[in-house]
């Protein structure tokens, strides 16, 4: 499964809906699993967003598809990064490194 960090902002109408319905936010959690992604961890953030939320998801398009639907509805706003592991990110480097030493003493 892949890993995406979403970043999310109320609008006015979602803060309104979240002040009235503070359990809204677990609803909208449940659905996303059923649109196919895992909600991993969620925090409660200040600044620009409001919500951090780490997702697993079986690839980019569940995750667009997901991201589109929600912000249509104009309750908020989000950004989706996808993200890697740390161990397979300096895994990947380290073959690359691997590699490269490699096709050096070929020379």
């Amino acid at each position: 499964m892949a890993h995406y960090v979403m970043l999310s902002s109320l609008s006015e109408s979602g803060r309104k809906v979240l002040r009235e319905r503070p359990g809204w936010i677990r609803k909208v959690n449940r659905e996303l699993e059923r649109k196919g992604a895992k909600v991993r961890a969620q925090y409660a953030v200040l600044g620009p967003y409001d919500f951090v939320t780490v997702l697993e998801a079986p690839d980019n398009e569940t995750v667009s598809a997901i991201s589109i639907e929600m912000g249509a509805r104009g309750s908020v706003n989000m950004m989706t990064l996808p993200a890697i592991p740390l161990d397979v990110f300096i895994g990947r480097l380290e073959q690359r490194q691997t590699r490269g030493a490699r096709r050096g003493r070929r020379r």
